[in-house]
């Protein structure tokens, strides 16, 4: 279905008499970032009293990510469209430099070199890239639209497949040379699932996601680091002192939680027995402490972010709004499941942050960002109705 363009033309960078806030997303970012950070103090209090001799060291520094990443929200917030499409390809240009850049002078964090630091800030950018590969992709499609719709088979090959995949597939690569699996997978999901809504011909992306699915596959399969990991996916209790270790910690923590947990603040694995358990383990924190109520409590905060973020991108006002609206909230979500589905051991272990809830600045940032272009899509599309 081809969709429709609706602009109305404004100077200037921000929003003029700009309509209030969509107030159920801003209820919903706001009460999900609290809930993160009442968890993330809980969570990882015993990890911070043991390595830094404090026990409020995560929850100080999230405290100010939050706050800093609620400035950033509000001021997103007021920025017009015109300026997010515009900024678009620098954006993705300047991840793709920061992608090289952690190639050639990034710094090793937990086993991974991810990692880039620009005078006191540190640096991830392939979570800048999940946001980036959404803004590019919409960029792309605003302005070829017409051509990737296309009932000529080559153009509609060329400009509905072809290009934007291209678009898609090089952060990709740069990610794969810091064999980090984890973002490859999501970066493909994301790119994917706009490509697919944006309306285009299905035979040929199916067949270049068959191919990509297979790469990967073939990654996971062959690649020492991967190899190991899915071994010890299929049988934990075997490696229950090394690889699998963090997996039957953290199920045992779910388990433990029961229906209602066994109360906040009263987690036992969270004393150094769960691994990372203020960020990527933080879910299995939360069921021990708040039981299965508390858990279905956070994912259905999650399921209305993401049908409001759905429900916005269907009255969004242009092409470029629509696809940024809808890769930006299936981002949120599939980082959701997968986290989850690492947790439960559903999937191999690998390093995927809870969004909203994981402690770290750069993503929390990210993510806040993301939710004040989606707002600002939402008051733009208030004014052209």
């Amino acid at each position: 279905m081809k969709l429709q363009k609706k602009t109305v033309s404004q100077s200037g960078i921000f929003i003029k008499s700009a309509p209030p806030l969509d107030k159920a997303m801003l209820v919903l970012i706001t009460v999900i970032a609290a809930f993160g950070s009442v968890t993330v103090f809980s969570a990882g209090s015993a990890y911070a009293e043991f390595r830094y001799g404090d026990a409020s060291f995560f929850i100080k520094r999230q405290i100010l990510w939050v706050a800093i990443g609620f400035a950033v929200m509000l001021a997103a917030s007021f920025v017009k469209p015109e300026f997010y499409k515009k900024s678009a390809p620098w954006l993705y240009a300047i991840t793709l430099i920061l992608l090289l850049l952690v190639l050639a002078v990034g710094f090793v964090g937990n086993g991974a070199k991810r990692w880039i630091s620009i005078g006191p800030l540190t640096i991830q950018p392939s979570e800048i890239a999940k946001t980036t590969i959404v803004m590019m992709l919409a960029f792309y499609f605003e302005n070829n639209e017409e051509r990737a719709l296309s009932q000529c088979g080559k153009e509609s090959f060329i400009h509905g497949t072809l290009l934007p995949c291209l678009i898609m597939v090089v952060p990709i690569i740069l990610v794969m040379l810091q064999k980090h699996l984890s973002c490859i997978i999501i970066l493909g999901l994301i790119g994917l699932s706009v490509i697919l809504v944006s309306g285009i011909k299905t035979k040929y992306i199916s067949c270049f996601a068959g191919v990509g699915a297979i790469f990967v596959t073939c990654i996971a399969i062959f690649t020492d680091y991967t190899k190991e990991r899915i071994t010890v996916w299929q049988n934990p209790e075997a490696y229950k002192l090394t690889g699998g270790w963090q997996t039957l910690q953290g199920l045992m923590a779910i388990g433990s939680g029961g229906l209602f947990g066994v109360g906040y603040g009263n987690s036992l694995l969270k004393h150094s027995y769960v691994s990372e358990p203020a960020n990527d383990m933080i879910f299995a924190i939360l069921c021990e402490e708040l039981g299965f109520v508390g858990a279905l409590c956070a994912l259905s905060l999650f399921a209305l972010l993401v049908w409001r973020g759905y429900t916005l991108a269907l009255r969004a006002s242009g092409v470029f709004e629509r696809l940024a609206i809808f890769g930006t909230v299936t981002k949120m979500a599939i980082q959701v499941l997968l986290n989850v589905a690492v947790v439960t051991n559903t999937i191999p272990n690998t390093g995927i942050s809870l969004p909203f809830f994981s402690y770290g600045g750069s993503s929390l940032i990210m993510l806040f960002f993301e939710a004040g272009m989606i707002l600002s899509f939402s008051r733009y599309a208030s004014i052209t109705k």
